[in-house]
């Protein structure tokens, strides 16, 4: 059996919630699945103040790609100077990662298609169109794509495709 090499894979630092967070984007994307777990020793829990048994590392595949994450403690924190992309094919596509990703995430952290999700990652879902309508040729309607672009939260093709024409 053969397995995919990737040589690069994300890695997100959780405080305690690597194993709820790999689990909720288990269930968004399709063809997701948990790869592998790894539980905090006695010596390994005392040396970080996690309790013995507790999650400490989880393997994860959303959609063919695989991440790795960690409860490590409150030290470091998600920002959105690095964010996921969810490249959509359409509004269906938009409305179903965009509800599901953004549930009880933070509103205040919306604008122009990004969000941040409950366990404080950001997230971009993009639908091809706008990429289409931001590179076209023609730069007046990519001008007037990016003005309607930038008084939204989540991206509503339609009204970018009718401000571009």
């Amino acid at each position: 059996m053969s397995t995919r090499f990737q040589r690069i894979t994300p890695f997100l630092w959780f405080n305690d919630q690597a194993e709820e967070a790999a689990n909720f984007y288990v269930s968004v994307f399709e063809n997701s699945r948990i790869l592998d777990s790894t539980r905090y020793a006695k010596e390994a829990a005392k040396a970080c103040g996690k309790p013995e048994g507790s999650l400490m590392t989880i393997a994860f595949e959303l959609d063919g790609q695989k991440f790795s994450a960690i409860n490590g403690g409150p030290m470091f924190t998600f920002n959105p100077a690095v964010s996921l992309v969810v490249n959509c094919q359409g509004q269906d596509e938009v409305d179903h990662y965009w509800n599901l990703l953004s549930k009880d995430g933070d509103p205040a952290a919306q604008q122009c298609g990004w969000l941040k999700d409950r366990y404080g990652l950001s997230w971009q879902i993009v639908p091809a169109q706008l990429i289409e309508l931001l590179t076209a040729a023609d730069q007046a309607k990519s001008q007037k794509a990016m003005q309607v672009l930038m008084t939204m939260k989540k991206i509503d093709v339609n009204a970018l495709l009718n401000a571009a024409n």
